[in-house]
């Protein structure tokens, strides 16, 4: 739409554009700074923006730089490019929470923005421009808008014509998941063809041999499922449709290729290009086994869009030392606090988009974080606004884990030597509790004679963080966080417990009850008698500030944006390594060397009392 035909269609001025609901769900959140439901509309026929190619993705690519050239005869340095798909942004009818609002109305945010004078010193003098932004294949067409007045009061002055993917309707952005069964791998990925379009389908096998189909399961959300603004109004696009496939009896150990697909009503197959990965080994398995964690890391845009105080902008660094690390990788844990779409939901097909790499060739498990599940009146365990509306929905959709109910995100992981044990933090984990029967069924079911290294995983600290707003609680930690599960990490020996939620490095010493159960630093042999647990939530979002007092149990901390790794190198010897985004380079290591017995030895509260009777 250009010219006469959007003057034409936009008669009405957006005066009364309040009744879109508006909540600050996070104020990091760049999308939200732009107040797109108060737009006016002030198209001047001498300005213009152009955009090309018009035709993407014509070699299969799902991803591709637009040159897009703007001008405008009163320039400013608050002018700003938004980036708009679905094409046709004004749309006649916009769901809202008053049905009383007059037509037209602008209703979606830009799935991203830049200012005009980004890479053009002089636009406002010389009233042009260029950018080269880069746009990802979500299932739609794409449309340009110049906008004046800045983000709060942005004025519509020239829209673009329009730029789409050859396919828009490609299955794109595969994501594996451990199974339930230690035999299984899940690939999960997105597209544009409904049920009634085509089925979806994988077409696998072991690397070298021959290939078999496997159907895929086909998930989406609407409007409704979304619990508030923004993810119900300006926030809202659509999700296109989820499908995962379950690979079942794999071979321990072996390759795979894989690739995802559609099989159309004619008969025909759209393909995506092939995969790799590498099957789980054998629960107990001796083989190297490496396993890289961490929370918080967001996404950012390699062409410098969508900024905001640079807040996640470290989350490229994080990808790209994750990618360069694969081969020695076999399988990653983002513990919460995935992408910070906050109720954008166009967010979620960016951050899938950035991970692909990653998330297409090693398992890639989630876990629960505030930013993806808390929402008042929602059922979470706090009533706050992080989600942006979202209230789980995307997450639970978008990504696969082997829980009994993906509502209640807590599950149960094996991966050779390791059991991971996941708590989902934005439900209650006190004791009585639904996921506090699970954490110690998790805990307690594993043959540590097989698994000797038990990992316990959640977003928010339940354990042990020197984190200034930690300290400021006098909790040191999420408050009601040990209190209940102190004596079950303690009964059953859990050796290490990560976290997110505090954007830094910490670890602390092996510690029960607040207090080092040994002074070593580096190189524990023998039982550890406590847990070491570490903050890992440096993985891209901004940094968080220590308190200025370091507790006794707190060994190492860096505020800084880095990832954790462990190596089990066989059923006696465990490499924990914390590594810099930066660089890759490791900036704190310890070992753990032990046998069985140590396992089995008694410590303060972890064997049931004994008795004399011969």
């Amino acid at each position: 739409m250009r010219g006469s035909t959007i003057v034409a269609i936009l008669v009405t001025v957006l005066s009364v554009l309040g009744a879109i609901q508006e909540v600050n769900s996070d104020k990091d959140q760049p999308l939200s700074g732009i107040a797109i439901h108060k737009t006016t509309f002030h198209l001047n026929v001498k300005a213009y923006v152009k955009a090309s190619p018009t035709v993407l993705g014509s070699n299969g690519q799902h991803s591709e730089l637009v040159l897009v050239k703007y001008s405008s005869p009163e320039p400013s340095d608050d002018d700003w490019i938004g980036v708009f798909s679905p094409a046709d942004f004004n749309a006649s009818t916009c769901p809202g929470d008053n049905k009383m609002v007059q037509t037209p109305r602008l209703c979606s945010a830009p799935i991203k923005f830049q200012y005009a004078n980004f890479s053009n010193p002089r636009y406002n003098h010389t009233g042009s421009g260029s950018l080269k932004l880069q746009l990802i294949n979500q299932r739609s067409d794409f449309s340009f808008a110049l906008f004046s007045g800045g983000l709060l009061n942005p004025k519509l002055v020239a829209i673009s014509n329009k730029v789409a993917f050859e396919n828009p309707n490609a299955p794109v952005y595969p994501r594996l998941a451990l199974g339930k069964e230690w035999d299984e791998m899940t690939v999960t990925w997105t597209s544009g063809y409904g049920l009634n379009l085509a089925q979806p389908v994988v077409e696998w096998g072991i690397k070298g041999g021959e290939s078999k189909l496997s159907p895929a399961g086909t998930l989406t959300f609407g409007r409704n499922s979304m619990c508030g603004a923004p993810a119900r109004t300006v926030g809202w696009r659509d999700p296109g449709y989820i499908h995962t496939a379950f690979l079942k009896e794999l071979w321990p150990n072996s390759k795979y290729t894989y690739r995802v697909g559609h099989r159309l009503s004619s008969g025909a197959f759209i393909w995506s290009k092939e995969y790799q990965f590498k099957s789980s080994p054998f629960p107990g398995q001796n083989s190297l086994q490496q396993v890289v964690i961490f929370g918080d890391m967001g996404k950012a845009e390699v062409d410098g869009s969508n900024e905001y105080n640079d807040f996640q902008r470290a989350s490229l660094n994080t990808t790209k030392q994750l990618i360069r690390d694969l081969k020695k990788t076999d399988a990653v844990f983002h513990i919460g606090d995935i992408c910070y779409a906050n109720g954008y939901l166009s967010q979620w097909d960016q951050f899938i988009a950035q991970i692909e790499p990653i998330a297409s060739t090693v398992p890639y498990m989630i876990a629960s974080g505030n930013h993806e599940r808390d929402w008042p009146n929602s059922g979470s365990f706090y009533d706050g606004l992080d989600s942006g509306g979202e209230c789980g929905v995307p997450a639970e959709t978008m990504f696969y884990v082997p829980a009994q109910n993906r509502a209640k995100l807590w599950y149960s992981s094996d991966y050779g030597m390791f059991r991971f044990c996941v708590a989902d933090t934005e439900h209650d984990w006190r004791e009585g509790t639904e996921q506090y029967n699970f954490i110690e069924h998790c805990l307690a079911s594993v043959d540590r004679k097989q698994q000797p290294w038990l990992i316990f995983i959640a977003h928010r600290v339940l354990g042990y963080s020197s984190t200034s707003f930690y300290a400021e609680e006098g909790s040191f930690a999420e408050p009601m966080g040990r209190d209940s599960l102190q004596k079950l990490w303690q009964k059953y020996k859990v050796d290490i417990a990560v976290y997110g939620h505090a954007h830094n490095y910490e670890r602390t010493c092996p510690v029960y009850q607040s207090v080092c159960t040994t002074h070593e630093k580096s190189n524990y042999k023998g039982p550890l008698n406590g847990t070491i647990h570490i903050v890992a939530g440096g993985g891209g979002a901004g940094l968080a500030e220590f308190s200025d007092l370091q507790p006794n149990w707190s060994l190492v901390r860096d505020k800084d944006y880095g990832f954790v790794k462990l190596t089990a190198v066989d059923h006696s010897n465990l490499l924990f390594e914390y590594k810099k985004s930066s660089d890759g380079r490791v900036n704190d290591s310890f070992t753990i060397s032990r046998d069985y017995r140590d396992i089995l030895a008694c410590a303060v509260d972890s064997c049931p009392a004994t008795t004399l009777a011969s």
